[in-house]
């Protein structure tokens, strides 16, 4: 009795040792991940500066007169500035 197409034909076994070491590595650079560190000096400068707190109370004030309706906008001080603005993009 003979058995004819017996196994895996047409497959290489150095092949497949090369595709399972291109599957291994695949697989090792799936797991590994990146990673970020954040120096002292930059998270001190993420720290609200003094600038930032002043603004953030200003903003807060104006939110505030605007809820209570007594805030007032100065016609006069928008007009010169914008008048300003488009001076200095002239030059």
């Amino acid at each position: 009795m003979k058995i004819n197409n017996f196994g895996p034909r047409g497959i290489n076994p150095y092949q497949q040792q090369q595709y399972n070491r291109v599957q291994q590595q695949e697989q090792t650079a799936r797991n590994k991940a990146d990673k970020v560190e954040i120096s002292t000096a930059a998270k001190d400068l993420q720290q609200l500066s003094t600038v930032e707190k002043e603004r953030a109370a200003k903003v807060n004030k104006i939110k505030s007169e605007i809820d209570n309706g007594t805030y007032k906008i100065d016609s006069r001080q928008i007009a010169e500035k914008i008048l300003q603005h488009y001076k200095s993009m002239c030059k």
